[in-house]
């Protein structure tokens, strides 16, 4: 399964080729990019508009999640895609990020010593992180770099945000507002997740005359279509 927004879920189908069509579940529908008739021919490939924000995107990933286990034909990858801002200079517009850890940066707690994480208050995860080895063929095949993707629920558009972000997770490459959700929903199934970003701008201070989304959907389309052939052999059962 891939999840996106629908701008994104078009890129993402440009990578593949052939028929597809709908299958409709309780608030959401897969766009089927595999011939059901012939599943034989290859791994079925189901790609979610999932919508923006964590909650959503979880809510909606556990949907398609639930009715694949339920029909007996579970899932045995989740993918996050789409665009997202880079952290300057590592990630540059037009970057694609491949996420090593995927992390919530604005879950927890505001004190007077600084933002606590969930974690430290005692409970939840913020961090998710997908296999080693499908980041690392992942990352070889699109040319993408890898780092920590965060997840915000609002976006930056401050110096201040962006430097506090950077100094609590010195190795994030990007943020997005879906990835954590997507995680969430993956690792209650207990299925592996990944995460691809390209980035359509710089994070930091809102500038959106700066914004490059034209330029950063046609470089995931160009990424996932590198990526196609590392997810239709990857073995579910690697570390």
């Amino acid at each position: 399964m891939a999840t996106a927004v629908p701008a994104e879920r078009d890129a993402v189908a440009g990578a593949f080729a052939g028929p597809h069509h709908e299958v409709r579940l309780p608030g959401v529908t897969l766009h089927r990019l595999s011939p059901a008739a012939a599943p034989a021919a290859g791994p079925v490939l189901d790609l979610l508009a999932a919508g923006v924000g964590p909650a959503l995107a979880a809510a909606s990933v556990a949907t398609a999640l639930t009715a694949g286990a339920l029909a007996g034909a579970p899932y045995d990858l989740v993918v996050s895609t789409g665009i997202g801002g880079g952290f300057a200079p590592d990630a540059p517009v037009g970057s694609l990020v491949v996420a090593d850890e995927i992390t919530a940066a604005d879950l927890g707690a505001e004190t007077p010593d600084g933002f606590l994480p969930v974690t430290d208050l005692g409970f939840g995860t913020v961090t998710h992180r997908p296999p080693a080895a499908l980041v690392r063929e992942s990352a070889a095949a699109t040319g993408a770099r890898t780092g920590t993707v965060l997840t915000v629920s609002t976006v930056t558009g401050t110096a201040g945000r962006t430097a506090a972000l950077r100094a609590r997770h010195p190795g994030a490459l990007a943020e997005a507002m879906e990835g954590f959700g997507v995680a969430e929903a993956a690792a209650a199934h207990g299925v592996p997740v990944l995460e691809l970003r390209a980035v359509s701008n710089a994070v930091g201070p809102r500038d959106r005359a700066a914004w490059r989304i034209g330029e950063a959907l046609a470089a995931l389309t160009e990424g996932f279509g590198k990526l196609a052939p590392v997810l239709e052999s990857w073995n579910p059962h690697e570390p």
